[in-house]
């Protein structure tokens, strides 16, 4: 399908009913905080009676997460192994593939977004006023991360603010929810953090204008776990360029 014909596919949706959320997780070596975490989704009451199916991937742990989430399945959470390490954009491409809900979520498993943010994101999309919408961490309360992390994000949300014509405060916001009719118009295809960037690009490559909402945000550092670095920083500044110019 041309570029035009999904532009035209996506702007003549028509409204839906919303049935079921799919939250992908993907995890590495998070044994310490996925226990928890999957008690607070499964403590969400989801608005508009929406199902939920939690489906967390495993990108080849090495610390016992494995071992920890094969005793977490049941009929709402679906576990995926990766048989190793492949990058949390590849895992996250794993899910959305086996995603079977109306409407797509990323939650990372490390407790620096907090669950109970979804009905903010889900209100927008069953009111009609959005497909896509973002949690930004720069408009509600957080605890406030480094300044080097600010500056990076901001240049980023700039810069994607420049090449795609938008205003987003927050690109690189791990809460990212989809309309599954616009995630199938998406072709995935970053294995780390650039998966951000590209699905960010790709989105408003087609013409959907993101809605955002403030949420709550608890960053960790490195000493803490954070795997991001300032390598990833310039991957998605690399990304976002790219996916302007090319598909």
């Amino acid at each position: 399908m041309s570029r035009t014909s999904r532009n035209n596919a996506i702007s003549g949706l028509e409204p839906a009913i919303y049935r079921k959320l799919t939250v992908v997780v993907p995890v590495f070596n998070e044994r310490n905080t996925v226990v928890e975490i999957l008690r607070r989704m499964r403590a969400v009451e989801l608005p508009g009676g929406l199902d939920l199916e939690i489906l967390i991937v495993d990108d080849g742990s090495t610390d016992g997460t494995r071992e920890v989430l094969s005793q977490l399945a049941d009929s709402t959470v679906r576990i995926v192994t990766q048989p190793a390490n492949a990058g949390k954009g590849a895992a996250v491409r794993v899910g959305f593939a086996n995603a079977t809900g109306d409407l797509v979520l990323v939650q990372d498993a490390d407790l620096e977004y907090d669950p109970e943010d979804w009905p903010k994101l889900i209100n927008p999309v069953l009111r009609g006023k959005a497909h896509v919408v973002y949690g930004s961490r720069f408009t509600g309360e957080r605890r406030n991360m480094l300044f080097l992390h600010w500056i990076g994000n901001r240049f980023l949300s700039l810069t994607t603010n420049i090449l795609y014509n938008t205003t987003l405060s927050d690109m690189e916001t791990c809460y990212k929810l989809v309309d599954r009719r616009v995630l199938e118009h998406l072709t995935l295809r970053s294995n780390r953090f650039d998966i951000e960037p590209e699905i960010t690009a790709k989105i408003l490559k087609l013409g959907v204008r993101i809605y955002e909402v403030p949420i709550s945000y608890t960053g960790r550092e490195f000493d803490e776990g954070k795997k991001i670095t300032w390598r990833d920083g310039f991957a998605a500044l690399y990304t976002l360029v790219k996916y302007r110019f090319t598909d």
